[in-house]
């Protein structure tokens, strides 16, 4: 049977095409067909198009236009920033700093890099999820070459220092070390903070643009002027060489009109999210037993609420929700398929109970009063019902050490 009402919680995953989006990539899909390289008219209408919505993108966080390349996501984006960079000044050093709670794609790149010899430093976020700046400070070596720190987690939500360790790298740079760089993931950031790549001190800058209330498929890497990455597509002259293959024209039109709207928009949408996100974690805190909040509480993005729920696998609970028509997550979606718990929940020294137990909730600039409501009223029976069926349970009533009170730490 159907449920009787559908609510997206999943917006960190990806969010729904804003109508606004689609109807401005349209005409790239029909009659405004050209290849932005080609030299006739239909070329250069699609060339106009894709510089504006460079200009658009590079408004979003305060870059220069010729600062920004286009690629196919985030993913790409942090690929190019981590290896092409490192494939570029592999003489002056090799060695990465980042932190314990970065994106699988970063995680990814430095595993590979580390298996070609060069050494990574994994800083810890803490109980809180923050990296600490003096650990960035205590890491750097000689042959220090990148640090790479998301300006904003994916699955807790908790918003890094990056404006103070650009300072660090800024500060590095007066004292004659030419050869260090800072990138950060804002793919998560981008849309639901202000964000201006002077004042972060940073010289890559990742962005993707389906988390924007765009279509998947176009992304976007800022590199600082002057910095050199080697491309990891070899093939035309397409971004300032800096990544062939013909642009996605209607991908990145959408991408460019989604960015505009959210700099409009971005104060009205967190302003609903946090509203929503309070409430919503208010009334699990009263109504739903044995719950631990993740994350820093205050340092976050508006829309993300991260919940661990005692003696429940995040599976079961994601599946019995999906089954009354709430979607939700157990993490990262690009980690999805796993049954490895959340390195993520895990950095913040919770075991793996917790971090097998936890969900994702994130809001969405579409998302009502209405939504949070359901979404209690089922979590509170089916969390509940899964708890009687645990094996988890019937442990801890065994030994009696079934908390009795809510946790928040």
């Amino acid at each position: 049977m159907s449920p009787n009402r559908r609510v997206y919680l999943d917006h960190s995953a990806t969010t729904p095409a804003d109508p606004r989006v689609v109807e401005a990539m349209m005409p790239y899909l029909t009659e405004r067909f050209g290849n932005p390289s080609s030299v006739h008219f239909f070329g250069q209408d699609a060339r106009g198009a894709v510089d504006s919505a460079r200009r658009q993108i590079a408004g979003l966080i305060g870059a220069r236009s010729n600062e920004i390349v286009f690629v196919s996501g985030g993913t790409e984006a942090n690929n190019l920033a981590i290896r092409g960079l490192c494939e570029a000044v592999e003489p002056q050093g090799r060695h990465i700093i980042t932190s314990s709670i970065e994106h699988s794609s970063v995680r990814g790149i430095c595993e590979a890099l580390e298996k070609r010899g060069w050494k990574i430093t994994r800083l810890p976020a803490y109980e809180d999820g923050i990296v600490r700046v003096e650990d960035v400070r205590s890491a750097l070596r000689p042959d220090s070459v990148l640090i790479s720190v998301m300006l904003a987690n994916n699955e807790i939500g908790t918003i890094q220092p990056i404006q103070e360790i650009g300072a660090i790298v800024r500060q590095e740079r007066t004292r004659g070390r030419k050869h260090l760089w800072l990138h950060t993931d804002a793919v998560q950031a981008a849309g639901r903070i202000p964000i201006e790549v002077e004042q972060l001190g940073c010289d890559f800058l990742s962005l993707s643009a389906h988390k924007l209330y765009a279509p998947k498929g176009a992304g976007a890497l800022y590199v600082r002027r002057g910095v050199r990455v080697l491309s990891q597509n070899v093939g035309g002259h397409q971004e300032r060489e800096r990544r062939a293959g013909t642009e996605a024209v209607p991908g990145i039109v959408a991408f460019g009109a989604a960015a505009r709207i959210a700099r409009d928009e971005l104060d009205q949408r967190n302003d609903n999210a946090k509203e929503l996100r309070e409430k919503f974690e208010a009334a699990v805190a009263e109504r739903v037993s044995d719950v631990v909040f993740n994350g820093h509480r205050e340092r976050r993005l508006s829309h993300i609420s991260n919940i661990s729920f005692r003696f429940i696998e995040g599976q079961s609970l994601l599946i019995s929700l999906d089954l009354e028509g709430i979607a939700v997550s157990t993490g990262s979606a690009c980690s999805s398929g796993t049954l490895e718990p959340s390195p993520v929940i895990r950095a913040l020294g919770r075991n793996d109970e917790l971090a097998r137990g936890s969900i994702r909730f994130s809001f969405g600039k579409d998302n009502a009063v209405a939504d949070v409501d359901y979404v209690v009223e089922v979590l509170s029976r089916v969390s509940e019902k899964l708890r009687r069926m645990s094996p988890l349970t019937q442990e801890a009533m065994a030994s009696r050490r079934v908390p009795q009170t809510v946790g928040r730490d």
